[in-house]
């Protein structure tokens, strides 16, 4: 999904510049670690901010479907470097209108690469490939594990992150979401393995990113909009240099999946940063983190409503569970974030 996001993005399209009091969670594809920290802006009115979070969670459900659509005429690195460089260019208008420059310094731009890599060239890539053989609703499914990847491996990289039994048991409970939704007690049967394998490895790699960020660029006093600008634009340098080595130029330019790029990458992933950015500001990153919920079930019903996707009963309850052991193992950590004796931090 989450430059976010991005709706981290899906995908969101996540950056290294979401907001730095949700890494404590550190597994939530909306809310990524963030390099400076963010705080409502005094005296700016929160009016509209549902408006903007319903559109986000639009935006991202609807982003599993678009990617479904490039594919169709386009191979999987096509889309991807399309999607970045469309949501580079949304990205860099919005720095010339600020005039906002891009980062400095040789370390942070080292990091950022890192960053690229793992926040958006290989789980964008990976999804896109994944699509090929598997249903966008499925796609967006495994992408609503990003909170359990996230909280399983903030337990072991974060030792701020302690093991608590309300954690365990959401991981536990989400896990077994995953396994209904796969069909586990049916042997796997009529399940793309490698396509499968692909979405989560796609939704494993944006907690990774996330903590890899945490750890390196926290603080470094960049804007968030700068760093995302420069994240975007790394990765669309990424997929420009790996897209010619295993794709050919297309011979025609069919329209429908080449708009349906267009608007992954202007909306789902440049806009989606812009509206994910403005949520955190306005009412917070626990508030705006909690489009994650909604991703999945747009991403089911526009492939339902719009491909004509089949659904069979395993995939609406295994997400449901999905979601409710991702809700339940950062719950503990939210009430936690709230107590200022705990960690020192509002």
């Amino acid at each position: 999904m989450s430059t976010s996001p991005s709706p981290t993005a899906s995908t969101p399209a996540p950056s290294a510049a979401a907001a730095p009091s949700a890494t404590r969670t550190a597994a939530t594809p909306v809310v990524t670690p963030s390099v400076a920290p963010l705080t409502k802006a005094p005296g700016r009115p929160a009016l509209g901010w549902r408006v903007r979070f319903g559109v986000l969670s639009l935006i991202w459900g609807f982003s599993f479907l678009l990617i479904k659509v490039g594919t169709e005429a386009y191979a999987p690195f096509q889309v991807t470097l399309g999607r970045l460089v469309f949501g580079t260019v949304v990205v860099a208008a919005v720095l010339v209108v600020k005039r906002e420059r891009l980062p400095r310094g040789t370390r942070t731009w080292l990091h950022l690469t890192v960053a690229a890599l793992l926040l958006n060239a290989l789980p964008f890539s990976l999804f896109a490939y994944a699509e090929l053989t598997i249903p966008s609703t499925l796609a967006g499914i495994c992408n609503a594990t990003s909170p359990l990847w996230g909280m399983a491996l903030s337990l072991v990289a974060l030792s701020e992150d302690r093991p608590t039994r309300r954690r365990v048991a959401g991981l536990g409970i989400g896990f077994l979401g995953v396994l209904t939704v796969l069909g586990a007690w049916q042997g796997f049967s009529g399940l793309d393995f490698t396509g499968t394998a692909m979405a989560l490895l796609a939704s494993l790699s944006y907690p990774v990113g996330w903590i890899y960020v945490r750890r390196t660029l926290a603080g470094s006093g960049h804007s968030n909009l700068s760093l995302t600008g420069a994240q975007l634009l790394l990765a669309t340098a990424e997929l420009a240099v790996v897209t010619p080595l295993f794709t050919s130029f297309p011979d025609s330019f069919p329209v429908v999946p080449l708009l349906a790029i267009v608007a992954l990458g202007a909306l789902g992933t440049g806009l989606a940063f812009l509206l994910q950015y403005s949520l955190v500001s306005d009412v917070g990153p626990t508030t705006a983190q909690m489009v994650t919920y909604f991703v999945p079930v747009i991403a089911t019903a526009a492939g339902v409503a719009v491909l004509g996707e089949s659904l069979s009963w395993s995939t609406p309850v295994g997400a449901v569970i999905v979601l409710a052991g991702a809700a339940l193992a950062q719950s503990r950590t939210r009430v936690r974030a709230a107590r200022p004796a705990a960690s020192g931090r509002p």
